[in-house]
This record gives C-alpha cells, sequence and structure tokens, in this order.
C-alpha cells in the first residue's frame, strides 16, 4: 500500500521555531471557534479529531500560509461541504457576501 504524506507530516524533520509568545485571539478566530463548537453540539462533526482531515486535505501551500485558525475554518468548510451540509456554491456564495460586506465598511 502506498503511503501519502502531507505538508502536517513532519517525520522528525524540523519544523522550524515555535512562537511561544502570548497574544491575543482575534474576533473572528473566536468566531471560527464558535463556529466549530455550533457544528460539533449540532452534531455535524462528532469531535474536534474529525477535522484533521480536512487539515491533512490542505495543499502544502495552503498549509504554510495559513493561520492555525484558518486551517481549522477551511478544514470544518471542507467537512460540512463533504458531507452535503451545505454545497460549494452556498459557501462561495457566503464568502462573497462576507467579502463584500468587509469591503464597504
Amino acid at each position: 500500500m502506498s503511503e501519502s504524506w502531507g505538508p502536517h507530516d513532519l517525520g522528525g524533520q524540523a519544523g522550524g521555531p515555535i512562537d511561544l509568545a502570548e497574544h491575543d485571539t482575534a474576533y473572528w478566530e473566536w468566531q471560527i471557534d464558535a463556529m466549530i463548537r455550533l457544528a460539533l453540539k449540532k452534531g455535524l462533526i462528532s469531535d474536534f479529531a474529525e477535522l484533521r482531515d480536512g487539515i491533512e486535505q490542505l495543499t502544502p501551500d495552503d498549509y504554510a500560509s495559513c493561520t492555525y485558525y484558518e486551517r481549522w475554518a477551511k478544514s470544518l468548510a471542507f467537512t460540512l461541504v463533504s458531507r452535503g451540509v451545505i454545497s460549494d456554491r452556498q459557501l462561495t456564495d457566503q464568502v462573497e457576501i462576507v467579502r463584500q460586506r468587509q469591503e464597504s465598511a
């Protein structure tokens, strides 16, 4: 069987420095956390570990360029679309609505 490795699998390689500095959690990061917890409560996902699959589906470029919460957001979106909770089109349309709202603010 062929094994597939993703950007998250460092296999003992140096992963680079870890920023241990305290920082405030941004409002949008709290929103991602709340969406994940709501999805758990509603039974749309079974546990946090389930979202690892979405993170493991990220391309190496996405994985490297995304923050911790951006990875979780992409994973939640991947999981909900793959389960048919929301369509890819609905998600794309909603993201565009949010972008337009931010641009006009």
